[in-house]
């Protein structure tokens, strides 16, 4: 039977699909998942994916932090399934209390664009374990409000503990401490993060990145993690 990864809509969701996409793309069955909704349909992994849940009003992903799937979402993750927040999904997953810290307004006051060079830093979580610690990826950034703030005690543990998964290189796009573009929680199986993998999973579909002999595709990654992890752990 196929890993069934589910991705959750909320109103203002813009990346579903294409995250349906790239679950589909690393071999495994999506699943279309309502946010009014308590019910996960049996799914193996979750994706919480990019847009503007709500708006942003109030502060970004802390409506959708309140949805009804979020109480079942919670309790998965603290069961030990593997859960993915991408951009909104990252600030959703801090507002749920399911990662530390906080995501503001980046430095510059403008949304941002761009193809992101990251650094992986740890490569045995769910969501990253067909990485190598160190490699450098290539995958696309958008986001007004991608900023990573924690305490200075929140971040030596998350420092110290091996906790930032991925690391901007060449340039920081929005302020965020330590040039952190993704976090891990203590388990493994919960990572946020700013860019958006969903977006590179196919050749000439996303950045150019020759050199990796990867072009196109450094965000596939992310998703046959998932279905790896989810495999040993059967």
């Amino acid at each position: 039977m196929a890993t069934r990864i589910g991705v959750i809509t909320f109103p203002g969701s813009l990346d579903d699909r294409d995250a349906q996409r790239a679950v589909r793309l690393a071999g495994a069955e999506p699943v279309a998942l309502w946010h009014g909704e308590h019910d996960l349909h049996g799914v193996d992994a979750i994706v919480l994916p990019g847009g503007f849940s709500y708006g942003d009003y109030l502060r970004c992903g802390a409506i959708a932090a309140r949805s009804p799937i979020m109480s079942e979402v919670i309790d998965a993750a603290n069961g030990g399934m593997p859960v993915l927040g991408i951009c909104n999904g990252f600030q959703i997953l801090v507002e749920s209390h399911l990662l530390p810290g906080g995501l503001i307004r980046n430095d510059h006051g403008d949304f941002i664009c761009r193809d992101q060079r990251l650094r992986v830093e740890n490569a045995s979580t769910d969501w990253t374990n067909d990485f190598v610690e160190g490699q450098e990826i290539t995958i696309p950034l958008k986001n007004g409000e991608g900023g990573f703030i924690a305490d200075a005690e929140t971040i030596a543990r998350l420092e110290g503990e091996g906790r930032v998964v991925f690391r901007y290189l060449d340039v920081n796009p929005n302020g965020s401490i330590n040039d952190i573009a993704g976090i891990t929680n203590d388990r493994g199986n919960v990572v946020g993060l700013m860019p958006h993998p969903e977006h590179a999973t196919e050749p000439g579909f996303g950045p150019d990145t020759p050199a990796a002999m990867r072009s196109g595709i450094d965000g596939l990654a992310f998703f046959t993690s998932a279905v790896t992890a989810l495999v040993a752990s059967a």
